[in-house]
């Protein structure tokens, strides 16, 4: 009678990935479902781990310019590579997504690009990144177990997009882009997109409360061409992002800007909200009629930006306008909520910090860590 291993053992070699065992659907009663079938050695082996690198051939430095699931496109001095990250890659970004657009990466060859194909390899290492677009996640309701969710990584400029209608300005929404790029030390550009539609009086409403603060506004109508040309001269020689509410024209702008033509959604009736098209980042080259060229990551519209990960502390400074009234605070440490002799309470009183901002502030700290 033929001896059948134990079952214990068996289940220990099968979860450490050993070759040798299989699992076997079809076992009945009496039969180990898993058992050892030297005809399929290598199969699950195959499934579950990437390629090996050659040696022969170097390590390659790259940028990510797409990232679509496991398919990663690393743009390189040799050409352009498509590849993937494997149980060894190293990223010194912890507690982040692991790979975005705008990342700067070591790729370990499996196949050299040519002229006339993209190479293929696995990305090694991940760098710090200099600067990122994220937004926080909770760690247990994410798979990955991140506390990040990145967006675009190693920008210059941050573009947010609204519209000025279809759908309507979200005020909210701007200002919690506008503390994250002082937060983040990126410079902030408000885009108001759909200007042809504003009904009088409604771009001069949004200037009055961001201009004055230092803020570019910049007028901008996708459909009838209008402000593009000064849109492209501040992409130039940067890396730019385009983030915002969905439905806000972000695709349309760069298909303006480049002469592509990215699929573009429609903006629901009922909702009046935007309905996503853009399902991942994407890098693309913008070039003026000088030669010059810039680029600029097209982002997946966001409806709901969580910046719980700020402290109150510093949340406080992420608000220009604060900044004037704070140092005749009381308390040096004074958040500006209820503590009394409190200036930046006194301006807003005046009529000297908007309301819609001061609003704004508060509905970001009541979720930043205390």
């Amino acid at each position: 009678m033929e001896k059948k291993p134990k079952l214990k053992r068996v289940l220990k070699e099968w979860s450490k990935g050993n070759d040798k065992w299989r699992f076997n659907p079809n076992a009945i009663d009496g039969d180990v479902a898993i058992s050892s079938d030297s005809s399929k050695l290598g199969n699950r082996q195959r499934t579950r781990y990437a390629p090996k690198p050659e040696k022969q051939l170097a390590d390659l430095e790259g940028r990510v310019i797409e990232c679509r699931g496991r398919a990663i496109v690393v743009q390189t001095d040799e050409g352009d590579c498509l590849c993937q990250t494997y149980r060894g890659t190293i990223s010194e970004n912890p507690d982040a997504t692991l790979v975005v657009a705008g990342d700067e990466v070591v790729v370990k060859l499996t196949k050299p690009p040519t002229e006339t194909e993209c190479g293929e390899g696995l990305i090694a290492l991940v760098k710090a990144r200099r600067t990122k677009l994220c937004r926080s996640r909770e760690r247990n309701a994410n798979r990955s177990g991140e506390l990040e969710h990145v967006i675009a990584s190693n920008i210059d400029l941050l573009f947010v997009v609204s519209s000025i209608a279809e759908p309507p300005f979200r005020a909210g929404l701007v200002d919690r882009y506008l503390a994250y790029a002082e937060y983040e030390r990126i410079e902030p550009i408000l885009v108001v997109n759909k200007i042809d539609l504003a009904q009088e009086g409604e771009l001069d409403a949004i200037r009055s409360v961001y201009a004055p603060l230092g803020y570019d506004v910049l007028a901008i109508s996708a459909e009838k061409n209008l402000g593009l040309d000064e849109l492209k001269a501040k992409m130039m020689n940067k890396v730019s992002v385009f983030s915002g509410h969905s439905g806000v024209g972000k695709t349309t702008l760069v298909n303006r800007l480049t002469g592509l033509n990215l699929p573009v959604g429609e903006v629901s009736e009922k909702t009046l909200k935007g309905l996503h098209t853009t399902t991942f980042a994407k890098t693309i080259e913008v070039r003026n009629d000088a030669g010059e060229k810039g680029y600029v990551i097209d982002t997946p519209g966001i409806r709901e930006f969580g910046l719980a990960f700020i402290p109150r502390e510093e949340l406080r400074l992420c608000f220009r306008e604060f900044r004037k009234f704070s140092p005749n605070c009381r308390y040096p440490s004074c958040l500006h909520v209820s503590e009394p002799d409190c200036a930046v309470l006194a301006a807003l009183e005046r009529g000297d910090i908007a309301p819609s901002r001061y609003e704004s502030y508060l509905s970001i700290f009541e979720r930043a860590i205390a």
